[in-house]
């Protein structure tokens, strides 16, 4: 198995998701945007789905960076929640695995300890850990996970509730654990991801402000507004 900074290089990784409803929704949109993303130098992409990830990776030379959004009634975990998740993107041809590694309860009461084993020794792929607190980066470190990032920051109940990305969380990660940080949610400006790195991430990931126009077009429209008044 490769490191994961072997898999991921350093620099920016875009996230290429647009959910059921959402207008750029569908596997042929969502590797035209990565296609995108490549001519404009991204490091590799992160993909939501078996159907993505395989048509992502048929379009581009960058390394995918599964995975699958799917809810099960007894957990508030979505992220590649469960091994059968892990397991179809990187069929898919992923070739490495974002995982939420939260301390929230997992389906089938699962521990996150079985999950890492089993997704390394059957799948035989790096795991990043989606984390919301700087304790549970350093367990998913110490559990093994391969790289842990700060996406969930802000997103689950305990951690910082921020207009913007949690830079000091990285901050703390890059000080506090042996393997590679991602920086990832919020991230609004090329500004933000720039002071990522300087922060000690190896790589940043960022999604709405490059693929999701009708989110982009809505923080400029109440721009404009708001000059009105």
């Amino acid at each position: 198995m490769k490191p994961f900074t072997e898999i991921i290089p350093r620099g920016l990784v875009v996230s290429c998701q647009a959910a059921e409803g959402e207008p750029l929704h569908g596997s042929e949109i969502m590797a035209r945007m990565a296609i995108a993303a490549e001519v404009g130098g991204a490091a590799g992409i992160r993909a939501n789905g078996p159907s993505d990830v395989r048509a992502i990776v048929q379009s581009v030379h960058l390394p995918v960076l599964g995975i699958y959004k799917k809810q099960y009634p007894d957990s508030a975990v979505y992220i590649t929640p469960t091994f059968e998740e892990a397991r179809q993107v990187v069929d898919a041809g992923a070739a490495a695995v974002a995982i939420d590694a939260t301390n929230r309860a997992r389906p089938g009461g699962e521990s996150l300890e079985a999950l890492i084993g089993r997704i390394h020794d059957e799948l035989k792929v790096p795991i990043m850990a989606d984390i919301s607190t700087f304790e549970e980066g350093v367990r998913a470190a110490e559990l093994g996970c391969d790289a842990v990032a700060s996406t969930l920051s802000g997103y689950v109940e305990g951690s910082a509730k921020l207009p913007g990305p949690d830079l000091e969380l990285v901050r703390r990660l890059a000080a506090g654990v042996a393997v590679a940080v991602v920086a990832e949610g919020r991230y609004h400006s090329p500004e933000q991801a720039g002071e990522a790195i300087r922060a000690g991430a190896h790589a940043v990931v960022v999604g709405t402000t490059i693929t999701r126009p009708q989110v982009i077009t809505k923080m400029y429209r109440d721009a404009v507004e708001e000059s009105f008044r």
